[in-house]
């Protein structure tokens, strides 16, 4: 045991290190505060009734009906317990509070890839902080993005375990990449995985040209050939998850139009391109990798007392302090919003491009070409020459928004070029021909670009937003001075001006270090573990500096004021809640009730929010709510109360309605539609408690003969899970009956008295079934074959991945041969 603690006590003492740079800089975590965050209060209140009924029975259902009248719980929490994956990030969150966890997930795994790389420890250590700390890793944490977080964080492992591979330690490299691959999976941000692979596929397809150059093609298909059995297991281990994922995403809005009259078209699948492009990065905004706030930072920066804006408003006699802040606005570029920018730090900027000059290592090309790929992707609706070829072509691409989410790739890769640059100046520095013009050359391209941004800002920038003229004219309307609002739009282009001044002088002062410092080194002024340590400091104090911008002590707050933050109930949701009947729902006027999940933290809400709602139900809302509210399809949803706000938006009301239809009933009549175009047609002006609309596929399940009117019946919700609902009927005759609850066929199943009936679907998102006379009881249970059968094939996955991964740890330690 003494043995291995010297061996390892580097290793062990830039651990402890690690730990200690997540515990300072997250002190209020250790406090019990938590993070303000927008998005995580979304998703807490999208789950309130998930977590309740978890709470209640010990596992959560796998729907739920606080949002959208009713949807799969799939994406927005569900227990995989026979995933492996599951145990090992549970593990992790409970060592450590969230976002240590992720920031020292973010450092062992970057500090993995570098030691694989045969970088020595202390830079390798340098290098993990460098990924680590890269400013959108961080806002993704303010943002509440934890599982982008979680899924950037495994990268680092997963390319680790596939350079193992390739450089012939099959067993090893494969038993890391099946288990970072399935954590990579389990933490579900596919979107930022798919980038990867993307960056993957261009790495496989070097090797590949290598591997025919230097006739080592059957070496090459055996890594392969691991790199697919590794996969597999990845895969499978998460065999629930993707299978539940892969169906519904054919349900959502990111698969196929239901109606051909739809903007994107009946035969489109996926996200629209305007959607999808409206947060595509500027390609002048890429400036911000060297200069941060060179945009402005993020679009809530607020200005202070010394201004130039302030100083127009205090000459006329008003203070900043009165203006609301939204109304100036520091970030100037095209996105809709942004949190802050993508910095990857001027250090780093400036050893990537003297990286490009002395890196030997064939990995250069694949971090060039990926993270040119996928600086150009995150240009999108700028650059759609390339965008549009990988959304019209590239499969599943068009699944995805946000394209500026591309850079997850550059911010990753390009720390990497950094470090093996100083790696190779300290190992072959010698043999590096003309090293000295190299490092002026470095120095003159990273360094001139911040002095011409200090020097010279207009130059090729105007520091305006593109709606700059319309938001001049507005303040001048408002203002009623035209000289006033013209002023005040000069004056926020020179505080922009002045901020981006300021960063690139800042920059530049860090580039003339790190050039100071490998200078030294190459003239072996200063010795390899000195300059390493120094860069360590530069790039720490230059991430971390950027980092406390936007996620720092500020952005905590004590949990119960967190709660009360979001969560306290109004007047409004006391007086629906003392309503002793729960099964009705609500629409929220008081938010954008379809962009908005905090109602459903109290309520069963027919509005929400989620990225991937039910495609059918999306198509609903555009169509029967977009312009005016449709009180017939509010009645169908058993909407009884609506809460809105007074003309002064100061208080809230409740209207309550008396003719919601309830949570099931029988109709007189059902009428054939030959068209999902008819059905929603139909559901325009109807009585839902009278008349069905089913669409003419569901005829064959239904025997018209024994279609009667109900007469004197009635039916009862008596049981309620958001997955097993009971209902008890009496009626005299057979009847149609229609139940308020969303249609999805992928695992409901209805039974009388226990005999399993068909399913129907009426009024173009409701279930509806064909009833027999009598006093019956009838059951819906969620028992979607995806998630059961694909949770089965993940534990004999988790099974053989515990076995494959101690088998090639055990063998790695017997032969003891060392790593490459």
């Amino acid at each position: 045991m003494k043995n291995w603690f010297n061996r390892n006590a580097t290793h062990l003492a830039i651990i402890g290190i690690f730990i200690a740079i997540c515990l300072i800089y997250f002190s209020p975590a250790w406090q019990g505060k938590v993070l303000i965050q927008s998005d995580v209060t979304q998703a807490q209140a999208m789950q309130k009734e998930i977590m309740d009924f978890k709470q209640e029975d010990g596992k959560g259902p796998l729907w739920t009906n606080s949002m959208f009248s009713g949807m799969p719980s799939y994406q927005i929490w569900v227990s995989y317990p026979k995933n492996i994956g599951t145990h090992i990030m549970a593990g992790l969150k409970g060592a450590l509070p969230y976002p240590m966890d992720v920031v020292l997930l973010y450092l062992l795994g970057a500090y993995l890839l570098f030691n694989v790389l045969r970088v020595k420890p202390w830079l390798a250590a340098v290098g993990a902080v460098a990924f680590a700390f890269t400013s959108y890793n961080f806002i993704y944490i303010e943002a509440g993005h934890a599982n982008k977080a979680y899924a950037i964080a495994l990268f680092a492992p997963v390319l680790a375990g596939i350079l193992l591979t390739l450089r012939r330690k099959y067993l090893l490299g494969a038993g890391i990449l099946a288990l970072s691959l399935a954590l990579e999976i389990r933490v579900n941000h596919i979107q930022v995985t798919y980038y990867l692979f993307i960056a993957l596929l261009i790495l496989i397809g070097i090797e590949l040209y290598h591997a025919i150059k230097e006739k080592k093609v059957q070496d090459f298909i055996k890594a392969i050939a691991y790199m697919a059995v590794a996969s597999i297991i990845a895969l499978a281990v998460n065999a629930g998850l993707l299978w539940t994922t892969y169906e519904y995403s054919k349900e959502s809005i990111r698969g196929k139009s239901n109606i051909a009259s739809e903007t994107k078209g009946s035969e489109q699948q996926g996200v629209s391109k305007e959607y999808a492009y409206q947060w595509s990065q500027g390609v002048g905004e890429s400036i911000t990798f060297l200069i941060p706030d060179a945009y402005g930072g993020g679009t809530y920066n607020k200005l202070d007392g010394n201004s130039n804006t302030a100083k127009v408003f205090s000459n006329k006699g008003y203070s900043i302090d009165q203006v609301p802040s939204n109304l100036f606005q520091m970030y100037w570029g095209g996105k809709p919003f942004t949190s802050g920018p993508w910095y990857f730090g001027a250090v780093v900027i400036f050893l990537l491009v003297l990286g490009l000059f002395v890196v030997k290592n064939r990995l250069k090309w694949w971090i060039l070409s990926a993270t040119l790929l996928s600086v150009m992707l995150s240009w999108g609706k700028n650059f759609t020459f390339i965008s549009n070829i990988f959304f019209d072509y590239f499969p599943l691409y068009n699944k995805f928004r946000a394209v500026e989410s591309t850079l997850v790739v550059a911010s990753f890769l390009i720390p990497i070029l950094a470090i093996l640059a100083i790696d190779e100046i300290i190992k072959n520095g010698k043999t590096i021909e003309k090293l000295d013009k190299k490092i002026i050359y470095s120095t003159a391209i990273v360094g001139g670009i911040s002095f011409i941004v200090w020097a010279l800002p207009d130059l090729f920038f105007n520091f305006q937003a593109p709606n700059h003229s319309e938001w001049v004219q507005y303040l001048s309307q408002q203002l009623q001075d035209n000289s006033f609002g013209q002023a005040l739009g000069n004056a926020l282009v020179q505080d922009r001006i002045g901020l981006a001044r300021g960063d690139a002088f800042r920059s530049l002062i860090f580039v003339l270090l790190t050039a100071g410092v490998v200078w030294l080194l190459a003239k072996n002024k200063m010795k390899a573990t000195t300059a390493t340590i120094v860069l360590g400091v530069l790039v720490i104090v230059d991430l971390w500096g950027v980092d406390r911008r936007y996620l720092n002590k500020d952005s905590f707050v004590e949990k119960s004021q967190a709660e009360q933050i979001f969560f306290k109930p109004r007047e409004v949701d006391n007086l629906i809640l003392m309503d002793k009947e729960k099964d009705y729902r609500v629409l929220d006027l008081t938010v954008d009730p379809f962009a908005n999940a905090n109602p459903s933290y109290f309520h069963k809400n027919i509005g929400g929010y989620h990225a991937a709602k039910l495609m059918r139900y999306n198509e609903l809302i555009e169509r029967q709510f977009s312009k005016s509210i449709n009180e017939d399809v509010l009645d169908m949803l058993n909407t009884r109360y609506l809460i809105t706000n007074n003309k002064e938006g100061t208080s809230q009301s409740i209207r309550r309605r008396d003719r919601a239809a309830g949570n099931a009933w029988f109709v007189d009549k059902v009428t054939y539609v030959k068209s999902n175009e008819e059905e929603m047609n139909a559901i325009d002006s109807f009585d839902p408690k009278k008349e069905a609309f089913i669409h003419q596929e569901f005829k064959s399940k239904i025997d018209e003969k024994r279609l009667g009117r109900p007469g004197n019946s009635s039916i009862e919700l008596t049981s309620y899970k958001p997955d097993h609902l009971i209902y008890e009927y009496s009626a005299p005759n057979d009847v149609m009956g229609v139940f308020s609850e969303v249609w999805y066929d992928k695992g409901w199943k209805a039974f009388v008295d226990g005999n399993e009936i068909p399913i129907l679907r009426a009024n173009y998102v409701l279930r509806a079934a064909q009833l027999p006379r009598g006093n019956h009881k009838v059951e819906f249970k969620f028992e979607p074959q995806s998630y059961y059968m694909g949770e089965n094939i993940s534990l004999i996955a988790s099974i053989i991945l515990v076995l494959a991964l101690g088998f090639a740890i055990w063998r790695e330690r017997k032969t003891a041969t060392p790593v490459g």
